[in-house]
């Protein structure tokens, strides 16, 4: 799709600088700017790019002064401001570009199943007995929906994502690629026989509302009740989410973390990359946990900053790692010490 100047200025509210008619078909960096794309500048570093960019139209804030005329194939749209008003034209390109809808073949929708209308359903998809799909869902290919399984409008499931039986997830939620909500929560019990015995995982999954979970995560089902995620949260690849978790609402975990069982995480709460909560525990609200940490032990305090493995408060890790870093150099003098009172 080709947009104008006069278009996207009409969109942004903004002024231009040059030819109105001026049209992009594609968006690019600054520095890598082509004819027909368009792009922005915001960051003052980038500013010596605008004189010999070739891209056809920039998004600038009204404030920039500019020292030399811009090429005469660029066009200027000025804006209050420019990365603001960039990323509100990618979100629109972005939704332009989703707006699949239909059912593609060969895929399966089971007769019991109920879907809604204006969505997509790519090739392979599988939809079991019972689904109920809202309006607006994006299923994209690959993608496996199992008995009795819920999901709110407006939610897109992208390819090779897979929802085991009676998992309920809300409206405006987005699963990407390879996730797993559902799966049967590490439930095992030794017996006599010195080997261990499966618990039977019957519970299911509850993810609320505008939850966006990365790709190749995965979200165990209870063994009883559910593992819940509440409305807003947000978790990045390769996080495991176990049996009978839960995490608050607009909690955010980086990649490769992961909450033990049972464990309750507070509002608010942040884990870095690699983070780690063993199982049982609770998390009151707003507590960060730096990468690589590991917590070992259930935090009342809100808002909380830990740090380590086990972690402990932020700047009391802060200060022992000085002197950790230093023991190398402290064992060399004590030696050095322990020879001259010899």
């Amino acid at each position: 799709m080709k947009f104008s100047a006069q278009q996207i200025a009409g969109l942004l509210g903004g002024t231009i600088e040059g030819n109105p008619e001026a049209a992009v078909s594609d968006l690019a960096k600054i520095e890598e700017g082509r004819p027909g794309t368009l792009s922005f500048l915001a960051n003052p570093l980038y500013t010596p790019h605008i004189y010999n960019t070739d891209a056809s139209i920039v998004i600038v804030n009204k404030s920039l002064v500019l020292d030399k005329p811009v090429k005469s194939t660029c066009t200027l749209i000025r804006v209050e401001d420019a990365y603001g008003s960039f990323a509100k034209l990618l979100e629109m390109y972005d939704q332009v570009k989703k707006n699949k809808k239909g059912v593609e073949q060969p895929s399966h929708i089971s007769s019991n199943a109920k879907v809604g209308t204006d969505g997509y359903v790519g090739a392979f998809a599988y939809i079991s007995d019972g689904a109920v799909i809202g309006n607006n869902v994006k299923i994209y290919p690959h993608v496996f929906v199992g008995d009795n399984v819920k999901i709110g409008d407006n939610t897109t499931l992208y390819a090779g994502v897979k929802i085991y039986s009676d998992c309920i997830i809300g409206k405006d939620c987005a699963l990407h690629a390879g996730c797993v909500v559902g799966a049967d929560g590490f439930g095992f019990a030794p017996n006599s026989e010195n080997n261990y015995k499966k618990v039977p995982q019957i519970g299911n999954v509850i993810i609320e509302d505008n939850v966006e979970i990365g790709a190749n995560t995965t979200i165990d089902r209870a063994t009883l009740g559910s593992t819940i995620i509440r409305k807003g949260a947000k978790l990045d690849n390769l996080v495991q989410i176990a049996h009978n978790v839960e995490i608050g609402e607009n909690c955010v975990l980086a990649g490769g973390s992961f909450v033990a069982g049972s464990t309750k995480v507070g509002k608010n709460v942040m884990m870095g990359g690699q983070a780690g909560i063993i199982g049982h525990l609770k998390i009151a609200d707003g507590v960060k946990i730096a990468g690589q940490s590991g917590v070992g032990h259930t935090i009342t305090e809100e808002g909380k900053i830990v740090q380590g493995s086990p972690a402990f408060a932020v700047g009391d890790y802060q200060r022992s790692y000085v002197l950790f870093r230093g023991l190398a150099k402290l064992y060399k003098q004590v030696n050095e010490i322990e020879k001259k009172l010899k």
